[in-house]
């Protein structure tokens, strides 16, 4: 009896050993972070864009995880570095997905990091959340795609649709027009709208021609070649670096239409815009976001006093208008769905996310079938009165005013480009 109630006690321990042994991984499972992976472009061209939204997606894990977390648990943000080549990120989806088991994926700054993550994301039948990516969905059909950038759902016009309405506002009409772009995956999307919308208008095409990013240099000969044509309308669809380039070799050119600009990405961007200066008065350009009086939604200039609290130390863009709202708002929205739904089940979430309107720090989001804002929100803005290289200006109305759309239109436009830039 003794011998037998010692194996008894023997067992009781085991049982209550492998008892713990058995909860203490449920228990942990149960406490484990809810994880979002991505990509972002942390260095090379991208960089601007990317490390001013990594800090607006921080920013929101921190207040999410203050709160609680999401579903009881915290929320941690993995991400690396594509380096702002476009080559590295099927293989980091891949391994956020299959290695580190990440539960939900948002993806990098622009287009062209966008799109080479849809497969992957798509094979794995996930949720994707998109930054800033022009026209994407357009080859996949993706039903659990939501883009935050505000082009609407024809998304390939949003970015020269209101450049030519405001070309055509000018009296007498332009009659011609020369589009150059970047032989890169937003340009191309871009400037075949914008091929589009000239169609539409019976503009005579004078000039259309498409630049290696990568390998070029120096911008003057591209607008040499513009200017030979002599276009009322100057259209361009251009990444960052090459925004730079084209606008100092206008300067130097003196390129000479009536209108200059478009969908010139990185002119938002304001060491951009200090780095040009005066070089800017003039130029109708793409934009999401100005300190207008017409553009107040609630909780935007709050997130931006955070947000500009924060950029210093980090060293990014001191006032953050262009991307990083819309980064704070595309991870609210997916952070609504989780809390609403219940769950992370992607198909529930998709479901809800196309079902709902909701309520960010850049204003009402509702998104269309194809993934995109239902009603566009794309502003066309025209430098004015810049000088020098102060940063202050761009805190200030009257500095880039929006003309386009009507409703927050802020001022009057200014030409022709040579006469508007002086």
């Amino acid at each position: 009896m003794k011998i037998i109630g010692c194996r008894q006690f023997a067992a009781a321990i085991v049982a209550v050993a492998l008892g713990f042994s058995i909860a203490a991984p449920m228990d942990a499972q149960a406490a484990d972070p809810i994880r979002i992976g991505f990509s972002m472009s942390l260095t090379g061209g991208l960089a601007s864009g990317g490390k001013p939204s990594l800090l607006a997606m921080e920013m929101w894990r921190d207040d999410v995880n203050a709160k609680g977390g999401l579903l009881g648990r915290q929320v941690e943000l993995v991400h690396y570095d594509d380096q702002s080549t476009p080559a590295n990120v099927p293989g980091i989806y891949t391994k956020l997905i299959d290695v580190d088991k990440v539960d939900l994926v948002v993806s990098a700054y622009a287009t062209g990091q966008t799109a080479p993550a849809m497969p992957i994301v798509m094979q794995h039948n996930m949720v994707f959340m998109a930054l800033f990516g022009t026209a994407v969905n357009d080859k996949f059909n993706y039903d659990k795609y939501f883009q935050i950038l505000p082009n609407g759902k024809d998304t390939a016009i949003a970015p020269s649709y209101g450049f030519f309405q405001v070309a055509m506002s000018m009296n007498p009409k332009p009659k011609t027009v020369a589009l150059v772009a970047a032989d890169a995956e937003f340009a191309q999307n871009v400037i075949g709208g914008a091929r589009r919308v000239v169609k539409d208008l019976g503009l005579q095409v004078v000039y259309d021609k498409s630049y290696p990013p990568a390998t070029t240099t120096d911008y003057s000969p591209i607008v040499r070649a513009v200017q030979a044509t002599n276009p009322d309308i100057v259209y361009v669809a251009s990444y960052p670096p090459d925004s730079v380039g084209i606008i100092r070799a206008a300067n130097e050119v003196g390129l000479k239409p009536k209108i200059f600009g478009g969908g010139m990405i990185g002119v938002a961007f304001t060491p951009i815009k200090q780095q040009l200066g005066p070089l800017l008065n003039g130029i109708v350009a793409y934009d999401v976001y100005v300190p207008e009086p017409t553009m107040k939604f609630p909780g935007t200039e709050d997130f931006l006093k955070r947000y500009q609290a924060k950029a210093p130390g980090e060293g990014v863009d001191p006032l953050g208008y262009y991307l990083p709202p819309f980064a704070y708002a595309e991870m609210q929205i997916l952070g609504d769905a989780i809390t609403k739904v219940g769950s992370l089940d992607q198909a529930k979430l998709a479901q809800y996310i196309h079902a709902t309107t909701f309520n960010t720090v850049v204003g009402s989001v509702k998104f269309a079938d194809n993934g995109e804002w239902e009603k566009g929100r794309v502003l066309f803005v025209q430098y004015q009165g810049v000088k020098g290289t102060d940063l202050d200006q761009f805190r200030k109305a009257g500095t880039q005013v929006i003309l386009y759309p009507p409703e927050f239109k802020s001022g009057t436009f200014r030409y022709p480009y040579d006469a508007a830039k002086k």
